[in-house]
């Protein structure tokens, strides 16, 4: 974001559901735990937003920080009218537990640069994982 940008009242972003992926056979040892996540971004504010973009914090249990950033969401620029929501998910891949936190970034109706914070979210290998498989994490 290059210039400054405001938060909208009423633009909001939840954490509908999240998954936890391992299967050591397909995915990098390194970084063999998959976490999908699936997101709403809900514009109940008072003008059109056009989302443009991302960013991404995820923060390992050691201490090691990842930034994210990049262009659209999921490949796509969702314009969002109000009472308009994009729903999408994806997912961030770890070694070890963290928590991930962020921004989508846009502009208004106006042409004036906005976001919307995504809240912090635990991402936590299950007890279990060395089964493998899918399992779904409980929301707090």
């Amino acid at each position: 974001m290059s210039q400054t940008s405001k938060e909208i009242k009423g633009l909001s972003v939840a954490l509908d559901r999240l998954v936890y992926f391992y299967e050591p056979n397909k995915l990098k040892v390194d970084t063999g735990h998959m976490f999908i996540y699936f997101i709403t971004i809900s514009n109940l504010s008072q003008t059109t937003v056009t989302l443009k973009g991302r960013r991404w914090v995820i923060k390992d249990e050691d201490g090691r920080q990842n930034i994210i950033d990049g262009q659209g969401i999921v490949g796509k620029e969702p314009k969002l009218a109000t009472g308009e929501s994009f729903s999408y998910n994806s997912y961030h891949t770890s070694s070890s537990n963290c928590a991930a936190h962020g921004s989508f970034h846009g502009i208004d109706s106006s042409g004036a640069a906005i976001h919307v914070r995504i809240p912090k979210f635990q991402m936590n290998i299950p007890p279990d994982a060395a089964s493998g498989g899918l399992k779904e994490i409980k929301l707090a």
